[in-house]
């Protein structure tokens, strides 16, 4: 999330927001202070994946996205984990 160029208080905001939106979507319960971190991790993570075919997503909207498609993913590998099922 480099090339954002969002900063770290923009990645904090952008970030919470991204795990805001995965919680209410995947019906998870988490905290704010969990929604930041999968939200600024699941930015990372989805960039990281979304790289690997090719696509590239930059700025805000770019992050939020990043950030709610990662959310989602480290939600769902957290559930198998705890044996919850998806």
């Amino acid at each position: 999330m480099h090339d954002a160029q969002i900063g770290w208080i923009g990645a904090i905001i952008v970030g919470g927001l991204a795990g805001w939106f995965a919680e209410m979507f995947m019906g998870s319960g988490t905290g704010i202070i969990v929604n930041i971190i999968l939200g600024i991790i699941g930015a990372v993570v989805a960039s990281w994946l979304l790289g690997l075919f090719g696509v590239g997503l930059g700025g805000w909207l770019g992050y939020l996205i990043a950030g709610f498609i990662g959310a989602c993913i480290l939600i769902a590998l957290w559930r198998l984990v705890r044996g919850r099922g998806v």
